[in-house]
């Protein structure tokens, strides 16, 4: 059967259909099937948002209001430091170093096989909709034809959005699998004085879409997510579904465009201007979902989808450390690189003000909003998915299974795992952009690294050598975990 844009959804329909079979819980309070709104933004480092980072020179009113209301967690992180790794992770419950996520580039990375988060919820009984960046791959075949394997074909009713990044071109928008406007026109590469290649105002050559401009993105995406929401208030409240809105901001990632009214406004120069503007949309959202009368039923989830990109001499230059005390930046296997902001806040479940230390992953989201839901997860979904309710509610649970271990992949594919204290990384320099980003063993020295985090959260003290035994035990956990079919499913 030849597949198209029709025939494709119709399948992944079905497969929503053997999922809704599944037996659940007839009877809930509202309460305990809320809207869920998962903010995701790009290149914002652990120490820019004031919350995480008393002493950070950007202003981050609105990011620092959802922790105040609710909880945050400390020792939270990305699947992996760079943006498609962390999506894929978010949105799959599994471990991107399974898939071949840098297929994203010429087909869909997530297989019509998968059942995706947003495919769960919709099974559920959830109106699901995504607004941003998908960077997760499209199966193309001209801009006239639909695009298949992306957000509607993946679980969401509706998308808005871009392919990638807005310094990958081509640019364009795209609304459910069409493209609004073939990116017909040509931009030409830019870069800003003063800052490295890949920082400041810079985007890469290549088509772009006469009805999209580079600095508009950001608002755009804003105006689509605070439509989601009013539309969804406005349905009759005894008769609406809940929402799963997934809002993928493109920014602070480059090109870093403030517009004018944030310019100078932070002491983090353009970077920390533009982050101040990130910060006054999801004010915006967080508006719109107040105005809606949403927020009391609303499960809001905010973070960060890898470390930011800057560099030493950039926290020497405007005395703000973006990676918060945190060694490292984006793409490393260093803790900067995907020990991320996380905070959730859910008004009447979760305690304003509260804190948490568990180890957690974006994966996890999956599985700890089955549990909220008491849905059971299909047999093959979610399978590196851990549930931290309890954690979230701080209400301890018999039934939950703590994540003990965490695994990663860096950018330039150096493996990591975490087991509690210890954090074994199978190699020498960043595996990401800091340098070195890889050093050649010396003879007799140390093939790895290994550090405890609790008396060295800087990663400053390589005792690899030093404890044999460590790294022993956690390269034989770390063989068995990449070797199962899934974390959680492991006896």
């Amino acid at each position: 059967m030849m597949i198209n844009a029709d025939n494709s959804r119709l399948l992944y329909s079905v497969l929503l259909s053997c999922i809704a079979l599944l037996p659940c819980q007839q009877v809930r309070a509202a309460n305990d099937e809320p809207n869920v709104v998962i903010i995701l933004v790009d290149d914002m480092g652990y120490g820019d948002p004031g919350c995480y980072n008393a002493e950070s020179k950007i202003p981050t009113p609105h990011i620092d209001s959802i922790a105040r209301d609710g909880i945050k967690f400390t020792d939270a992180h990305a699947p992996g430091p760079l943006c498609h790794l962390s999506r894929y992770g978010l949105l799959t419950g599994r471990y991107p170093f399974r898939a071949k996520v840098g297929a994203w580039r010429d087909g869909p990375t997530i297989t019509d096989q998968q059942v995706t988060l947003p495919a769960f919820l919709k099974a559920a009984g959830y109106d699901t909709a995504m607004v941003g960046k998908w960077h997760l791959g499209f199966a193309e075949n001209g801009y006239d034809k639909a695009m298949l394997g992306g957000p509607v074909h993946r679980g969401f009713d509706s998308f808005f959005g871009i392919p990638a990044s807005t310094d990958i071109p081509p640019y364009f928008y795209i609304r459910g699998d069409r493209a609004v406007a073939a990116p017909s026109n040509r931009i030409e590469a830019n870069n800003s004085d003063g800052w490295s290649p890949i920082q400041g105002a810079f985007w890469r050559a290549g088509g772009i879409a006469p009805d999209l401009t580079l600095k508009g993105v950001l608002p755009r995406f804003t105006n689509e997510a605070v439509d989601v929401i009013a539309a969804h208030g406005k349905k009759d409240k005894a008769d609406r579904a809940p929402l799963m809105l997934y809002l993928a901001y493109p920014a602070p990632h480059t090109p870093w465009l403030p517009s004018p009214e944030f310019v100078g406004k932070s002491g983090a120069d353009m970077y920390g201007d533009f982050m101040m503007m990130v910060d006054h949309n999801i004010g915006q959202v967080l508006h719109a979902i107040d105005e809606s009368g949403l927020s009391d039923d609303t499960l809001l989830v905010f973070t960060s989808d890898n470390g930011p990109t800057w560099y030493d001499k950039d926290v020497k230059r405007f005395g703000h450390d973006s990676s918060g005390g945190l060694r490292g930046m984006k793409a490393d296997a260093w803790e900067a690189g995907h020990r991320m902001p996380f905070v959730v806040r859910w008004p009447g479940r979760v305690q304003a003000g509260s804190t948490s230390d568990r180890l957690i992953s974006f994966v996890d989201i999956y599985a700890t909003l089955a549990a909220i839901l008491k849905q059971p997860l299909p047999a093959t979904a979610a399978p590196d998915s851990f549930d931290f309710h309890d954690a979230l509610l701080q209400k301890p649970s018999a039934d939950t299974v703590a994540r003990r271990v965490l695994p990663l992949q860096s950018g330039t594919g150096m493996m990591t795992i975490r087991s509690g204290d210890w954090k074994l990384i199978q190699g020498l320099g960043s595996g990401g952009f800091s340098q070195p980003r890889k050093i050649q063993p010396q003879p007799g020295g140390p093939i790895g690294q290994l550090f405890n985090l609790k008396t060295d959260l800087a990663e400053k003290q390589n005792v690899y050598a030093e404890s044999p035994a460590v790294v022993a035990e956690l390269s034989a956990v770390l063989e068995q975990v990449k070797t199962a079919i899934g974390h959680r499913l492991m006896k």
